[in-house]
């Protein structure tokens, strides 16, 4: 028995090196499988977020407030719109993947924006455009977004609390961790987006002179939520430690940090650079690229070894 099953191991092996195929790059086996409800989650969001968020980052850019809430200054509400943009094209990955254990250093962040950010919503209702008065698309606009926020983050919940309900199997799969070097600048990274998120959230009135221009409650809210969310998932991704698992959030940060850059380029006048806080600023958008950028680099070579024939 032991001969035939080497035997049609070894001509399956052969069939497959000469039909010219390239073995596919080696996903987790085990783990939670990824539900329909995720993948589908993340389409919509993506879309939404490509949508809404590049109308706020290009007003913003302009010099225009585009926000569902009173702003002080433009670039706050652009900056939203931006980090919103720039994640989309990690969020599309997402249905392209096979287990949870590869997209939860994104997903969970994203329960994060979602349910954070429709809190701070509903404690600011008072300032809403809906609510303080603005144009009549402002005021559309600020209904529309409580009512698909909301919408959004309970789905998001509901399809977290599913995914988590699905029996996971032990990977087996050996992963590819971080290079060692990496780990202390990625842990400072993501401490620091937390760190600046939380005091944001929680106390805006006093952390609103951390950030380099002028802010009101619901701006310095809306901001810490995703600063929140950044810190999270840089820090997920040292707690994964596996370059296999962390495509899709890899794809996220670059295209967030490049979304930022384009709207503080465009509001600079608006942003105090020689400040403390502007100068970490710099520092924190530039490690967010750089992460990404680097962890790309090392996970698409990793797919390429991979994929090598042995």
């Amino acid at each position: 028995m032991r001969s035939d099953t080497n035997s049609e191991t070894h001509s399956s092996a052969s069939s497959s090196t000469t039909s010219g195929t390239t073995p596919a790059a080696v996903a987790p086996e085990g783990g939670r499988p990824l539900t329909a409800g995720i993948a589908i989650l993340a389409s919509v969001v993506a879309a939404v977020s490509l949508t809404t968020g590049g109308i706020m980052a290009v007003a913003g850019a302009l010099g225009h407030t585009f926000s569902p809430w009173k702003s002080a200054l433009p670039v706050s509400p652009g900056l939203i719109g931006a980090a919103m943009a720039g994640v989309a094209p990690g969020l599309f990955a997402i249905s392209r993947a096979r287990v949870w254990e590869e997209v939860r250093t994104l997903v969970l962040p994203l329960l994060i924006v979602l349910a954070g950010t429709f809190t701070v919503t509903l404690l600011n209702a008072g300032q809403l455009q809906a609510a303080a008065g603005g144009s009549a698309v402002l005021v559309l606009f600020s209904l529309g977004w409580v009512a698909i926020l909301g919408a959004l983050a309970l789905s998001a919940l509901l399809a977290v609390g599913f995914q988590y309900a699905k029996p996971a199997a032990p990977i087996t799969t050996p992963g590819v961790p971080l290079p060692n070097w990496s780990k202390p600048l990625v842990a400072v990274l993501g401490s620091s987006w937390l760190g600046i998120g939380t005091g944001l959230l929680l106390r805006p009135d006093f952390w609103d002179a951390f950030v380099p221009w002028t802010v009101n409650r619901p701006d310095a809210q809306g901001l810490g939520i995703w600063a929140v969310a950044l810190g999270t998932g840089v820090l997920g991704s040292l707690a994964e430690d596996d370059l296999t698992r962390l495509r899709p959030a890899l794809r996220a940060l670059p295209g967030v940090a490049l979304a930022l850059t384009v709207v503080l380029a465009a509001r600079a006048g608006s942003v105090a650079w020689t400040s403390g806080p502007g100068l970490s600023l710099v520092a924190l958008v530039l490690g967010l690229g750089a992460s990404g950028l680097t962890g790309s680099v090392l996970a698409r070579r990793t797919r390429q070894r991979q994929r090598r024939p042995s």
